[in-house]
């Protein structure tokens, strides 16, 4: 299926989501990444799961394993400030649901659903007050959701499933400013066409129906154990397919490094390109940030 979105960036007035997506779409494999700063999170961030930002906050879902077999751990919500200091945390989930995937703000409050750790299995689907940090469960479902992301314009709740081989959406109702799914049993779904990467996390385009969406893939060469690459991208999602419609790998890294797209990323319009931001690493996470512009 191929989408065409050329005449709607065209347009002389695009909103600030459209501005973020006509600027995504100019980069391709070849654009330049330059690391513009690397800050060590100052508390410890177990295993770092997906990002979203507030204005000058970002929020961080992150899984700490206490026994996986035993279906024991508890998972974190973290507010924090850019230069990598906590601010606040409260805990999802419970039980063996455990595992926060990937988040996002939807304008007004955050999305994360806290599952069992492993596939197949069963999430709560959270929504969170950014001011308050007052979690309220939307719903439950009967699948692992490794990501969500809500589109308030379109009255559209998104989900993944584990390894994101499956798309889900749940049409929204907003009433006095509480936002409910009508129907949580029977969401739409559909295979993603996209193989070459697992999506990890994701994050809505305001004003818009497309997605962001950042994961991996490691390969191995066949009868190997270790990987031979370890592969990142992110790709821009139309939601009515669900298709992608533009697709960029990210900055390979050392042999030994995961991609940068393992876990959180976020997406943002900097001063100078296009800013991403990513967390490597686990207990001692580091908050990295690339401006990314085409290359001349």
């Amino acid at each position: 299926m191929h989408v065409w979105v050329a005449p709607l960036l065209l347009t002389a007035h695009l909103s600030a989501g459209q501005d973020l997506a006509a600027a995504f779409q100019a980069l391709g494999k070849d654009a330049v990444w330059t690391e513009v700063s690397s800050r060590a999170l100052e508390f410890p961030s177990f295993h770092p799961q997906g990002m979203a930002a507030v204005g000058d906050r970002l929020f961080l879902s992150s899984v700490e394993v206490l026994d996986r077999e035993a279906g024991k751990g508890t998972g974190h919500l973290f507010e924090m400030d850019r230069e990598g200091r906590k601010l606040r945390e409260i805990t999802l989930g419970e039980g063996a649901l455990y595992h926060p995937g990937g988040m996002d703000h939807d304008g007004g409050r955050l999305w994360v659903s806290v599952g069992e750790y492993r596939p197949d299995s069963r999430s709560i689907v959270y929504t969170v007050d950014p001011a308050t940090l007052e979690s309220r469960e939307v719903f439950r479902f009967a699948d692992h959701l490794g990501a969500v992301a809500h589109l308030p314009e379109e009255g559209l709740l998104v989900g993944v499933s584990w390894g994101a081989r499956r798309w889900y959406s749940w049409k929204t109702e907003t009433r006095d400013g509480v936002v409910t799914v009508p129907d949580p049993d029977h969401p739409e779904s559909r295979p993603n066409g996209n193989h070459y990467i697992d999506y990890q996390d994701m994050q809505r385009v305001p004003g818009t129906r497309w997605l962001l969406c950042a994961g991996l893939q490691q390969y191995t060469l066949p009868g190997g154990r270790l990987p031979a690459l370890r592969l990142g991208g992110i790709d821009l999602v139309d939601t009515a397919g669900p298709v992608a419609v533009h697709q960029i790998p990210v900055p390979v890294r050392n042999a030994g490094a995961p991609a940068w797209t393992q876990n959180p990323f976020l997406v943002e319009m900097g001063p100078d390109g296009v800013r991403f931001l990513f967390v490597s690493g686990d207990d001692h996470s580091t908050l990295h940030v690339f401006e990314t512009k085409p290359r001349p």
